[in-house]
Formats: structure tokens, C-alpha cells, sequence
């Protein structure tokens, strides 16, 4: 299971891609084989999600994506406005409109570009970057939500900024992919990493939070991409009244946690079950059963439902 399992709908099998602001269908949208991205994963991307014909967060989500092209000294060639205009004109082209866009999930991708030989040097790059706008059907399983998350805690780390920032949100994920690939071979669902001080940062695709008697925890943030769901789950909380905390804490905390879940764009706020063997719940409580997503978290996932749908910006 994964929080980014998903309900298949034949329709997107004709859906409509924007390869640099061209409308190809399915089998006919591709790269080059000497994009900078398929070559190096040199490159920032983001996920959307659209509610009524509109994309939630959307102003959040293109700041960090021209933030992450900044910080690779990447000019991605097109304003934010422009970036706007294309995601409209890729959703309009598929007729994902109004209450036909519920459930739709955009992959904006962005590379480098092209280049005359596979080398790694971005002043040999030719050309403009490459912009790739992927919006399929995509509707979360409620079966990832109704039966929980588990996770295992794996050895590959959220390195230094100096290795390689983890702010970014860039093409090159191998060190979530090998996390993803022991958390898999261990039998969980997604990897729960350290940061370089072996304290939790975050998961390999998800942001990590834990409930402690009424309170709500999560990493400093230094060791992961700046999450949109993560930053709203916080602002929600807190504008509820809920203790909200970006902190320092160890698997101790986790492993006594009364609930833990994880956020996403894609499936919003989805309930962690076990992490490494070990059933959540109050450690006063009589047995170690997992009792279906806690209160915490149920009361969350509808606070935030309500949020994204009223923070949907049109086009």
C-alpha cells in the first residue's frame, strides 16, 4: 500500500500533456533521451491537486517551484503567469472544468533541457528548459485512509544541505527511491527517515507528524522539502486551537505517540497504523490493537478537506 495508491479511471487514457506548452496525446508525449532530466534528474517539479476547476495552494506551489529553479541557478523561461496560463490551458484542453476537475492531479514538471551530448555541465544545456504539465484522474483508495499507513524506519538519511539540499524538491530522489526500496523489503508501506543526527525528519514522499496527548508534532523542517500540506496541517491546527510543534524529536516520542499520521498533496492527510512493528496508540491503553485513524486525525483530515477547497485559486 501507498499514499499515493489511487482508484484507476480509464479516462486518462486519453488525457492530453503539455510538452512545452504543446497538447501531444498519451503515446505521442515524450522527451528527448538528451534531456537534462531523463540524463541527470536535473530539474524541480511540484504536485497539484484541483478542486472545482481550481488548483489548491496554487500561489505556495509555484513560489517553491521558482524558489527549487533559483537555488539550481535554472531561469525556467516562463513568468508564474505564464506558468498559470498553461496549467489552464492543459486542464480546459481535457475539459477538467468546474466539478468535472474534482479529483485531478497535475504533475508540473520542469528541466534544464536538452543537451548535445550526455555530460553533466549546465552551460553546455541547448536551448529552453523543458516544461512537462501531466494532469491525470486520480482519485486517493480510501482504503490507504481506512486502514492506516505502516512504516519502517530505514538507514538512508536526510543528508546535510551541503551534500545536497533537501529543500529542494528536484528530479534526483535517489535517496528517497533506495529509502522507498528497504521500507518496501522490510514489508511497510512507506520509509520513516532520521535526519544526520538520528533524529525523525520526514518520510520518503510524505511529511511525518505524531499526536501526543493533544498535541500535534512534526521534524524542524531543515531536513525536507518546505510541504504545502505540511505548512497548512500547522496553520490549521493552530488557528483551531491545537498545539501545533516543529521540533526536535527521536523514535521514543514515535514509538509512545497516541496517533501519527503523514501529509501529502496528493492524498491530503492519511493515518499511520505502525512504525517498525510497533502498533500506535495511548500507552495506557490495554492492548496494542490499531483502532482505525484516531480523532486527531480524523478531525484534521476534514479541517483540511475544507481548507484546500476554499483555498483553490482559479485560472
Amino acid at each position: 500500500m501507498s499514499t499515493h495508491q489511487y482508484t484507476d479511471d480509464p479516462r486518462n487514457a486519453d488525457i492530453l500533456i503539455s510538452v512545452n506548452g504543446e497538447l501531444k496525446s498519451r503515446n505521442q508525449a515524450t522527451v528527448s533521451v538528451f534531456d537534462s532530466g531523463f540524463l541527470l534528474g536535473d530539474g524541480v517539479w511540484e504536485g497539484l491537486r484541483v478542486y472545482n476547476g481550481g488548483i489548491a495552494f496554487l500561489t505556495d506551489h509555484l513560489e517553491r517551484l521558482y524558489e527549487g529553479a533559483r537555488a539550481i541557478d535554472m531561469d525556467i523561461g516562463i513568468t508564474p503567469d505564464q506558468m498559470r496560463t498553461r496549467l489552464a490551458e492543459v486542464l480546459n484542453a481535457n475539459k477538467m472544468t468546474g466539478k468535472k476537475s474534482n479529483g485531478v492531479h497535475i504533475r508540473l514538471m520542469v528541466t534544464r533541457g536538452i543537451k548535445p551530448t550526455p555530460y553533466q555541465d549546465p552551460r553546455i544545456t541547448i536551448g529552453d528548459p523543458t516544461i512537462v504539465i501531466i494532469p491525470e484522474y486520480k482519485t486517493p483508495d480510501d482504503d490507504v485512509y481506512n486502514n492506516g499507513m505502516s512504516l519502517f524506519t530505514v538507514h538512508t538519511r536526510r543528508g546535510y544541505p551541503d551534500v545536497q539540499d533537501q529543500k529542494i524538491n528536484s528530479h534526483s530522489k535517489l535517496n528517497c527511491i533506495s529509502a522507498c526500496i528497504q521500507a518496501a523489503k522490510a514489508g511497510a508501506d512507506e520509509a520513516l527517515m532520521l535526519d544526520p543526527h538520528g533524529f525523525v525528519a520526514t518520510c520518503n514522499s510524505t511529511h511525518f507528524f505524531i499526536v501526543r496527548r493533544g498535541e500535534i508534532w512534526t521534524s524542524t523542517g531543515q531536513f525536507c522539502i518546505p510541504g504545502i500540506t505540511r505548512a497548512n496541517i500547522i496553520k490549521i491546527a493552530r488557528v483551531n486551537d491545537i498545539p501545533a510543534h516543529e521540533k526536535t524529536f527521536s523514535l521514543y516520542d514515535v514509538y509512545g505517540a497516541d496517533e501519527a499520521f503523514v501529509t501529502g498533496t496528493f492524498a491530503g492527510v492519511i493515518p499511520v497504523r505502525e512504525v517498525d512493528g510497533r502498533k500506535l496508540g495511548h500507552p495506557l491503553e490495554t492492548d496494542s490493537k490499531w483502532r482505525g485513524p484516531g480523532p486527531m486525525v480524523t478531525r484534521l483530515r476534514a479541517l483540511y478537506g475544507d481548507h484546500a477547497k476554499a483555498h483553490s485559486e482559479a485560472l
